[in-house]
């Protein structure tokens, strides 16, 4: 089932290392409670520093990481439980792409903003924080609110390490990429993408060479070897070089 909704959702800046956190405490297994304290403590001194406010920066920011780790949506559950079980197999460097894929899972938002940035990094070698906002703007409609959460996650690319500062003002340019080549974590960030599509299903090469996947190089996988990793996602092929990869449906599997 795909959630895709229009809401942004996404509107804070938010570091790789407390998402990273966040989902230490959750595989120690921490309850609720722990998990808040722990990310009070360790945003403490880094956001809303002093503030009190009931909803403050720090609250939000809390609220994204909780969501993303600890209380993702019931249609992603399958998704999270793979997710912390590839943090805890998989390389630390391969860490980022797991936290990248739930993010965009969870948040359509953060992957709309990376998919714009992709698209432009290949037009132009570049990316404008001016274009990356008027062409979300574009899609989500013609408000402060977005221009401000489109900003963050642009900073947040940054943060990440995945963007990088240019002698221009508000041109980016990309890092480069990360290699991605274990079978099971392209199969789960494939599985990760499409919940962030509005139809749950594109062909396997665009999944493959999405934007929205533009800090990484995904190496090629099959389409049956990809089908076959994930009892999530089904196969249509339409022909010798058209493989459609799609979410199952709810419900078909027993």
């Amino acid at each position: 089932m795909n959630r895709r909704t229009n809401q942004i959702g996404f509107s804070q800046r938010v570091r790789l290392e407390w998402l990273e956190q966040t989902a230490n405490l959750v595989l120690s297994g921490n309850d609720k409670t722990a998990v808040n304290d722990a990310l009070q403590e360790l945003l403490r001194d880094k956001v809303s520093i002093g503030g009190q406010a009931v909803r403050g920066n720090r609250e939000k920011i809390i609220t994204i990481l909780f969501k993303v780790w600890f209380t993702a949506p019931a249609e992603l559950e399958s998704l999270r439980a793979s997710g912390l079980d590839l943090l805890k197999h998989v390389s630390r460097s391969d860490h980022m792409p797991v936290h990248w894929g739930m993010v965009m899972a969870v948040y359509p938002f953060w992957a709309d903003v990376a998919t714009q940035v992709g698209r432009l990094l290949r037009l132009q070698g570049s990316a404008a924080a001016a274009h990356v906002q008027r062409r979300v703007r574009e899609q989500y409609g013609e408000r402060e609110t977005v221009s401000r959460a489109a900003r963050r996650v642009l900073r947040s690319f940054l943060d990440w390490g995945v963007l990088k500062k240019t002698d221009a003002k508000g041109i980016y340019s990309a890092a480069p990429p990360v290699t991605v080549d274990s079978p099971p974590l392209i199969a789960w960030l494939v599985e990760a993408s499409l919940h962030s599509r509005a139809n749950g299903s594109a062909p396997l090469r665009d999944l493959l060479d999405s934007p929205s996947l533009f800090p990484f190089r995904l190496a090629h996988i099959s389409a049956d070897h990809l089908a076959s990793l994930s009892p999530h996602m089904e196969l249509l092929k339409h022909g010798l070089d058209d493989d459609l990869i799609m979410l199952e449906k709810s419900g078909e599997r027993n």
